[in-house]
């Protein structure tokens, strides 16, 4: 849970998911581009990553102003294939676990 309340998922100590309803200051950035539905938080390994996630496909991932400058993606979970969302989430945790877990998680991948 964060502080918010809201549900995290985290490895090593740090989130690498989390449930993210948009703030006020989220729904004037957007205006009446804010979305309605659910959304997810999710860790991304770099910058560079956050911006090729947005730019594959903007109806499904978003980021507002108090994510610039942070590897972090906001996505439309009513937008999503459960395909697509798991693989974002293991991207997230591969960006966050530690060296030893995400050794052992690859080597059973192969």
């Amino acid at each position: 849970m964060t502080g918010r309340g809201w549900r995290a998922w985290i490895v090593n100590k740090k989130f690498f998911v989390w449930e993210r309803p948009l703030l006020n200051s989220d729904l004037a950035a957007l205006g009446d581009a804010a979305p309605k539905g659910a959304i997810l938080g999710a860790r991304t390994h770099d910058l560079e990553m956050k911006e090729a996630l947005l730019r594959s496909n903007s109806k499904i991932y978003f980021t507002t102003p108090h994510f610039d400058g942070y590897p972090a993606v906001l996505i439309r979970l009513d937008k999503i294939t459960a395909k697509e969302l798991k693989a974002v989430i293991e991207e997230a945790w591969l960006a966050r676990a530690g060296k030893r877990a995400v050794t052992e998680f690859l080597r059973k991948q192969c």
